[in-house]
């Protein structure tokens, strides 16, 4: 374990300026958008210029640039102690800035701003806030028995699929588990029972795709790439193609959720603007955090390889029936079980981008240098480098899935997945995810229902369009004992 850097808050070192450029106005964008998407890719944009300006924190352009973006100029904090200024909500600002330098359009919302795109500092922030978070401790019972209930649908369905197709698909039955759980969770009935039929995991990836296209490619081939670029990031995609589907969507959880959206109009928030944000919370934030994370934490359990599958299977049954089921208090005791869900965490954090405009002049400090931040410009954080940080984490790259066992767990103040650190927790005054531990919490389910079926299991695994991994099941071995 790499001992622990200096405090954030101080510095020993002078201040320097800010390395890198933003090249020509207009161009300077399209170029390095073109690098972002098609010539280096992701890691490497980021990798080649911490090398070239020998700096974690430097100038660049981040996507979408023209014509979406009006200002596409971003001042990028790669190492994990410059990246926690992006959860400060006294340094920065989180005002329209959820998908980066671009607003998609509030037709997408009902015409409302979603909590997730408002600045802490707004009371209507702190209203729906607390609506969310009073909505899921009021559901708290019913996290364990529905989830379970999910998962045991999904995995009767994929060995089904492995016997008749010889593998089998994980993404797409496990969207429809995770719709199903969160429509459930807020709905308090199946979303088959409604208009949506099955097509509700569906409509919500047409109603994020066409948001979020901007920051997608395709994966096209090469000679298609300038093509792409134009056709996805010159104009945003029109709300009129989702309009009837969102609606269908918004009438289903309108009609389903009665009680949570009585409670919303106890707190004084108008019941329609509380339903778009419901749709808002489980569609963009749950479903599809769901339909990102579940995969990648299914495919670096698997990589991690059978010496660990073991280990989980033995604690995760040794566990259970100790405490006669699966509780809250037994999953507490599972210790590898949570360092592995962190570990995944860490290493591929399902949500990699973090941004927030400077409030005031900000000095903000890397390892080796202090920086000045100017007031109103763009602070963006990819999380997986800083999450991979080499001075805070041995093997940073490889997935060590009792990293967080013992004195490790001193490590997860270094984990950033949430809009904040591991060890803060959600309020009505941060942007930390108010589902935070409810997704810890799913995570764990999701390993324990899995290694009390089975022994091991190989899959074969793709990068997935946009975020993520696409993860087929080759084999399932079935537990020898329980």
């Amino acid at each position: 374990m790499k001992m622990s850097p200096p405090s954030e808050e101080t510095s020993e070192f002078s201040l320097k300026s800010i390395p890198g450029d933003y090249g020509l106005p207009f161009f300077g964008a399209i170029r390095d958008r073109l690098d972002y998407f098609y010539n280096q890719g992701r890691d490497e944009f980021f990798g080649t210029r911490v090398q070239k300006y020998e700096s974690t924190i430097f100038k660049t352009n981040m996507p979408p640039g023209p014509f979406i973006a009006k200002n596409p100029k971003v001042i990028a904090v790669l190492d994990a102690v410059s990246f926690p200024v992006l959860f400060d909500a006294s340094k920065v600002e989180k005002y329209n800035v959820l998908d980066g330098t671009f607003f998609p359009s509030v037709s997408f919302t009902g015409g409302y701003r979603a909590c997730a795109y408002l600045d802490p500092s707004e009371p209507k922030h702190t209203s729906l806030k607390c609506f969310f978070m009073s909505t899921l401790a009021s559901k708290h019972s019913d996290f364990i028995p529905l989830f379970r209930a999910s998962l045991s649908k999904l995995f009767i369905n994929i060995e089904d699929e492995i016997v008749s197709q010889k593998k089998a698909n994980f993404n797409k039955p496990s969207e429809a588990m995770s719709f199903d759980f969160v429509f459930r969770l807020f709905g308090d009935k199946d979303s088959s029972d409604t208009k949506l039929g099955s097509e509700g995991p569906a409509i919500v990836n047409k109603w994020l795709a066409l948001q979020l296209a901007p920051l997608a490619t395709l994966g096209l081939p090469k000679c298609f790439n300038y093509l792409e670029d134009i056709f996805l990031r010159t104009f945003p995609l029109p709300f009129i193609f989702v309009k009837s589907d969102y609606n269908k969507l918004y009438d289903a959880f309108y009609a389903s959720s009665s009680s949570v959206l009585d409670k919303a109009e106890s707190l004084r928030i108008k019941r329609d603007e509380a339903c778009h944000n419901l749709v808002f919370l489980a569609g963009f934030n749950a479903f599809g955090g769901m339909k990102v994370w579940f995969p990648t934490l299914i495919k670096w359990v698997r990589k991690a390889g059978e010496k660990l599958h073991g280990q989980l299977a033995h604690e995760i049954r040794t566990v259970v029936k100790e405490e006669g089921g699966v509780t809250f208090q037994a999953l507490d005791k599972m210790i590898l079980t949570k360092s592995v869900v962190f570990e995944a965490l860490r290493i591929e954090p399902p949500v990699p981008f973090q941004y927030g405009k400077a409030r005031d002049n900000i000095v903000v400090h890397s390892h080796d240098a202090a920086f000045e931040i100017k007031k109103g410009e763009m602070i963006f954080g990819y999380q997986p480098f800083a999450t991979k940080d080499p001075r805070i984490f041995d093997d940073p790259e490889e997935f060590v899935g009792h990293r967080f066992v013992g004195d490790g767990e001193k490590l997860l103040r270094y984990v950033y997945w949430s809009n904040g650190r591991e060890t803060e927790d959600p309020t009505a005054e941060n942007k930390q995810c108010p589902g935070k531990d409810l997704v810890l919490l799913l995570s764990r389910v999701l390993l324990v229902e899995f290694f009390l079926r089975y022994d091991t299991f190989t899959v074969e695994t793709s990068s997935a369009l946009g975020l993520g991994s696409t993860v087929t099941f080759t084999s399932l071995i079935k537990a020898k004992s329980t």
